[in-house]
């Protein structure tokens, strides 16, 4: 089972059970991340936010972490939320079986892992680049991406801890 952390409460814009990847949307690796799940996710068990987006800073605030300088992808569902490499596993058992194979990984002690994902995170924009603006989903994939009803209230505002 892999580590997670757990709220008191569900987290906010989320059906019970769905899963949503949170990401950084100006990162050249984080979107192509993304396009990587879609692309491979055919059963569509995960949708997706940018971090700077209203249902990102909700869904961080929520579990209580940074809203500016975010460092990892988070993985959330229900009461739970995965960081680092952690969230890397709970994404891949949700993916097609030819993938599974990295969950092998998990064999390789935690702070291990996570000392290379973070030298990885801190330098995304280094190694891979940085857009100016998040991304836009494209039509197709608009569907992919957790969007709060849209009542005129903002998302960040309807958080409970």
């Amino acid at each position: 089972m892999p580590i997670s952390q757990t709220r008191p409460s569900p987290a906010p814009l989320l059906e019970p059970g769905e899963t949503v990847v949170l990401f950084d949307g100006v990162c050249k690796l984080c979107n192509g991340w993304a396009k990587f799940l879609i692309r491979h996710d055919h059963a569509r068990r995960v949708r997706l936010a940018s971090v700077q987006s209203p249902e990102g800073q909700a869904l961080l605030a929520w579990a209580g972490l940074p809203l500016q300088q975010f460092d990892t992808m988070a993985v959330v569902r229900d009461r739970h939320y995965w960081v680092r490499s952690e969230a890397i596993f709970e994404i891949v058992a949700l993916l097609p079986w030819a993938w599974r194979s990295v969950k092998l990984l998990r064999y390789v002690p935690r702070r291990l892992r996570d000392w290379a994902y973070d030298r990885i995170a801190l330098n995304r924009y280094r190694l891979f680049g940085k857009y100016d603006v998040c991304l836009l989903p494209s039509p197709d994939h608009e569907g992919r991406f957790l969007k709060a009803p849209t009542l005129g209230i903002n998302p960040v505002e309807r958080i409970g801890t």
